[in-house]
């Protein structure tokens, strides 16, 4: 099989892949501006009709009570994802605009192998616990708390790692038993597709149990959220969407999982290796262009060396030159869309109006006509009271901020809306450590240190999102809790 060979995708719908209903819409390689195909276009009755499917396949089979067919079916899909992985490699380095090195890791091989982790754990899980006997009331009982199966669920995921976020939210999903919705972002939809394909023709998962249905049209992933056939709804991406998501979910009073917006912020101590730590941080933000909802984009440094932090971070930044992502040598790819580079020219646009400078960078790249490029930019001159450190621009923009200790820097860090990740660097591991415990936050590194990992819990504090994505924790969001009280003789 060649994924999309007829550059036209299809959607997933009762084990079948089908046209849409609207038609089709294009995707766009955002590196070239090229159309690379296109995708179907789900209305509202595709919709209604994958959501039917999925009610049935959790209603009607034994999927939801049957682990082994479970764990089998995701074992069997990592593998035949790995089995084309170069061609999904190039459809997300032509789709995403992701760098080439990145595919190695979080863009694709690590979220495939990550299926893995989904499956090995509903095998060793444990599903029955037992709580012992008691007399509650007088009364001998004997009481099991059981994991199972929320039902149905709707997962809505954005486009900057599609595969990473498509696969954290399939995986534990269907290994707790539940069948399942997926609506990508349109900028990203052939990802999806593409694993809708094997999906049908390389995998015994049942019909109806998993269904994907790509669209143009937000209202169609809307409705996820408010059909009451489904139980939980599982969104990823912005803040304002995830308020509209819990606003529409409210009427069936649905379960929700929300990971939304960042506006993450790095410390450097006093003690720190300044330079290290503020290049480390130019490069972070850089990479993918700036594409990441956990990225620190607040760079929070010693007053008394703050012109000398400027320095260093510019120069990390300004030695990375936006490039083709298909180069092994490429840090910044474009960012997704002319829109999503306009908005980022907005806010860097914003920063001189509110009295910054741009250290670097600062708008498109002189010598790039095509492609959604922008320059990685460094923002010096302003307070954590500035918009362009307050708002998430989700592109290659670092913004430096002066701190006067560690209370402060600590201040600056949590006086945010957000509360999704940081970062914290200083020579005294128990003092790095005791700042980022103050931190309001779902994940901190700690000099140098990686949180990201299959069996790590992954959600943020504050409008940073409800819950939490991989690990044991991510599993059990797709689970309720039943507990059996059996009298005792």
């Amino acid at each position: 099989m060649s994924i999309l060979a007829d550059r036209e995708s299809r959607l997933l719908i009762d084990g079948k892949l089908v046209a849409g209903g609207g038609g089709t819409f294009t995707t766009v390689n955002p590196a070239t501006e090229e159309v690379l195909g296109v995708a179907a276009d789900a209305d509202a009755g595709d919709m209604s009709r994958a959501i039917e499917a999925a009610r049935s396949a959790f209603d009607e089979t034994g999927w939801s009570t049957d682990t082994a067919l479970r764990v089998q079916c995701l074992r069997q899909l990592k593998d035949a994802l790995r089995e084309h992985i170069e061609e999904l490699r190039e459809l997300t380095i032509s789709e995403v605009g992701a760098p080439l090195m990145l595919t190695s890791g979080a863009q694709l091989e690590g979220p495939v192998d990550d299926l893995g982790f989904a499956a090995d754990l509903a095998e060793s899980y444990a599903w029955r616990t037992d709580l012992g006997y008691a007399t509650p009331q007088g009364i001998p009982t004997r009481r099991s708390l059981v994991r199972e199966a929320v039902g149905v669920v709707g997962a809505i995921t954005p486009w900057n790692f599609p595969h990473q976020i498509n696969f954290a939210k399939v995986g534990p999903a269907l290994a707790a038993g539940n069948t399942l919705v997926l609506k990508p972002a349109p900028d990203t939809p052939w990802c999806a597709a593409a694993v809708g394909e094997i999906i049908a023709e390389h995998t015994d998962i049942p019909a109806g149990v998993i269904n994907i249905v790509t669209s143009s049209d937000h209202a169609v992933g809307a409705m996820l959220s408010k059909d009451p056939r489904v139980d939980l709804v599982s969104f990823t991406g912005s803040t304002a969407t995830g308020r509209a998501v819990m606003t529409d979910a409210a009427a069936t009073i649905k379960k929700v999982f929300l990971e939304l917006g960042g506006k993450s912020a790095f410390l450097v101590l006093d003690d720190a290796d300044l330079a290290g730590a503020c290049s480390m941080a130019a490069f972070t933000a850089a990479m993918h262009a700036g594409q990441g909802c956990a990225i620190t984009t607040r760079l929070v440094v010693p007053r008394n060396r703050y012109d000398e932090a400027v320095e260093a971070a510019a120069a990390t930044m300004g030695s990375i030159v936006p490039g083709d992502p298909t180069s092994k040598r490429t840090v910044c790819g474009p960012v997704i869309s002319a829109r999503q580079r306009d908005r980022v020219q907005g806010y860097l646009d914003l920063a001189l109006a509110e009295g910054g400078r741009f250290a670097c960078g600062g708008g498109r790249p002189a010598d790039r006509d095509t492609g959604f490029f922008i320059e990685p930019t460094v923002i010096a001159g302003l307070t954590n009271d500035a918009r362009v450190a307050r708002e998430e621009i989700f592109g290659p923009v670092l913004t430096v901020i002066a701190h006067d200790g560690d209370d402060d820097a600590v201040r600056i860090a949590n006086d945010s809306p957000y509360g999704l990740s940081g970062t914290v660097f200083g020579a005294d591991d128990d003092r790095a450590q005791a700042v980022a415990s103050r931190l309001r936050v779902g994940t901190v590194n700690v000099n140098g240190g990686i949180w990201y990992s299959a069996d790590a819990p992954f959600g943020g504090y504050k409008q940073s999102g409800i819950g939490r994505e991989m690990g044991v924790a991510g599993f059990e969001e797709y689970t309720e809790i039943k507990l059996i009280a059996t009298a005792a003789n």
